[in-house]
């Protein structure tokens, strides 16, 4: 197997906002109304990406030549962790979380996120805990509530 974890490229912008939006729109609507999916899309839009891209924020894993799973971090905030559908539970999110986080531990004492519904229970298995709660106004008198999850560098 061919596997590569490496800064995306301005050319990839395109494939990476692929990924997040495929797994999204098959995942997330067992988890959250129509209406958080698509803030959900918004937030991950093409322009998004391509801002964090330029900024040298974005991490892709491409196996055999095709991007499979990304995520991206500012300081010790991760973000945008996701992996196709079809490779999940394969190892291959832990491996991006792996890699985001040795980057993030040389510089910070802990790592910071906002987790999914769906993303709680990998991310607990990973060391986090949740420490706190938010609500966030969508708009249209919609809310989501999300945890905020913390990882200490135990080194």
């Amino acid at each position: 197997m061919n596997l590569q974890y490496r800064k995306a490229n301005p050319d990839e912008a395109e494939k990476v906002c692929y990924v997040v939006q495929h797994t999204k729109a098959v995942i997330y609507p067992d988890y959250y109304t129509q209406d958080i999916v698509e803030f959900f899309g918004r937030l991950h839009s093409l322009d998004n990406i391509k801002s964090d891209i330029a900024q040298g924020r974005i991490v892709v894993l491409v196996k055999d030549s095709e991007i499979i799973g990304t995520g991206s971090h500012t300081e010790n905030h991760i973000t945008r962790v996701y992996v196709l559908p079809g490779y999940q539970g394969l190892g291959f999110g832990s491996m991006i979380m792996d890699e985001l986080e040795k980057e993030i531990f040389r510089d910070y004492d802990y790592c910071e996120l906002d987790a999914s519904l769906p993303a709680c229970i990998f991310y607990e298995n990973r060391g986090y805990k949740t420490v706190k709660h938010i609500k966030y106004d969508i708009g249209g008198g919609k809310c989501m509530i999300y945890e905020i999850m913390r990882k200490n560098n135990d080194k």
